[in-house]
């Protein structure tokens, strides 16, 4: 099973929603799941991880992780080309590097271009930055670049931000 994880902030607290699916293809998810946080750190710039970290670890207490194939998160892996640590490698970590994280960001980051792959989908111009840990960045940016959809974003990726604005 694979989890894709998106987090959405109110003034006093935040949703962690998870869409679990078995296939690249699929347009429907298996199931979703929600974790509303109350307690969340302020966000911090250049440690954004710390804001959003705790909030996917306490989603992941509603899934089965020995099933777990991987993780998508909303993000970066790494934050510069020295592979300094963004929330893909901080969750890597917390989860002791056994669930490869693929890290979808719609804004690209000027720092470390060397480990992120630009993918377009559909008929966008306008790329997708894939990074990855725990598997190789180009089985990442293929999986990512033939999930379903016509458009810029993967329908169940599309599919996860509304649902974590809802």
């Amino acid at each position: 099973m694979k989890l894709a994880i998106d987090v959405y902030y109110y003034p006093d607290r935040a949703k962690a929603v998870g869409i679990l699916f078995e296939n690249w293809k699929q347009s429907e998810p298996d199931e979703i799941i929600t974790a509303f946080i109350s307690d969340v750190a302020k966000y911090e710039p250049g440690s954004f991880y710390k804001r959003e970290l705790p909030c996917i670890l306490e989603l992941l207490k509603q899934v089965d992780m020995f099933n777990l194939e991987l993780i998508i998160v909303d993000g970066f892996v790494y934050v510069d080309n020295d592979q300094k640590a963004g929330l893909g490698k901080h969750l890597f970590d917390a989860l002791n590097e056994e669930i490869p994280i693929i890290g979808v960001a719609k804004n690209p980051f000027a720092k470390n271009k060397k480990l992120v792959r630009e993918i377009t989908r559909g008929e966008s111009k306008k790329p997708l930055y894939i990074s990855s840990v725990g598997i190789s960045i180009l089985d990442s940016a293929s999986n990512i670049q033939n999930m379903q959809g016509d458009f810029r974003m993967p329908t169940l990726l599309k599919m996860l931000d509304q649902e974590t604005k809802r």
